[in-house]
């Protein structure tokens, strides 16, 4: 018998537990809704006691809860005696969703033939980067180790530059790889206009946190800034450097 009372006293505690984190949690909300924060969601946090915000433009911020005091920076936990990044852990899970969410259709795409496809890499590129063409130079090693490459366009200059004209003659051609490649070259391609995702592909950029170009995100979600040869990259992928 007290053993059955021990064991519903733990049950309602467990509950009671829930209800006061689910009224924290609402009342948290309820404190920020009339904010002027531009807020896309709210939730519980890893640290006990407070709360994630993140925020329309992907920044994360922890606030306590009544919503007053506001933290900015990325929460570490140590585990196993090494120091894990919860924020980037989050900012990966929002990059991997935001990406898959996306069509290759809108994309242009060098891809190794199905049966070889071991992984993908999607890279946020500009035409007029040095380091850009570099890693176009490696697209064949990377096919051939079975890594699919699918581009982004982001002009680095802006909406309003010759390097954003570049880009949407490039995804209005008719053979876009053939194109991409021309201008990666230093080759004119010719001054073509259409419906385009360049200033869509642009926005996302500056939403998942790209501050240059190349911008390597993989499958994961995780953002590698920067160009790296293709062995390195399949290192990054855990494949090896044989076909």
């Amino acid at each position: 018998m007290r053993l059955g009372l021990l064991a519903t006293l733990v049950l309602l505690a467990s509950v009671n537990s829930i209800a006061v984190e689910k009224t924290a949690l609402s009342h948290v909300k309820e404190r920020l809704a009339g904010s002027s924060l531009p807020i896309a969601s709210v939730a519980e946090s890893e640290v006990p006691g407070m709360f994630q915000v993140t925020l329309t433009d992907g920044t994360l911020l922890l606030t306590d809860p009544e919503g007053i005091y506001f933290i900015l920076g990325d929460v570490y936990q140590a585990v196993n005696n090494r120091m894990v990044n919860l924020s980037e852990q989050k900012r990966s899970d929002s990059r991997r969703d935001l990406i898959s969410g996306l069509s290759e259709a809108d994309m242009v795409v060098f891809s190794p033939p199905f049966p070889k496809l071991k992984s993908t890499i999607t890279v946020f590129t500009d035409i007029d980067c040095g380091y850009c063409r570099k890693l176009h130079q490696e697209v064949p090693e990377l096919n051939r180790l079975g890594i699919a490459v699918r581009y982004l366009a982001y002009p680095r200059a802006g909406i309003d530059s010759g390097s954003y004209d570049k880009l949407v003659s490039a995804w209005c051609a008719p053979d876009k790889k053939q194109a991409l490649t021309a201008a990666k070259a230093g080759e004119a391609i010719p001054n073509l206009s259409c419906d385009n995702p360049v200033a869509e592909h642009f926005g996302l950029g500056d939403l998942v946190g790209v501050t240059g170009t190349p911008s390597i995100i993989l499958e994961d979600g995780r953002l590698l800034p920067g160009y790296l040869p293709a062995e390195r990259l399949a290192q990054q992928l855990g494949i090896s450097g044989e076909s």
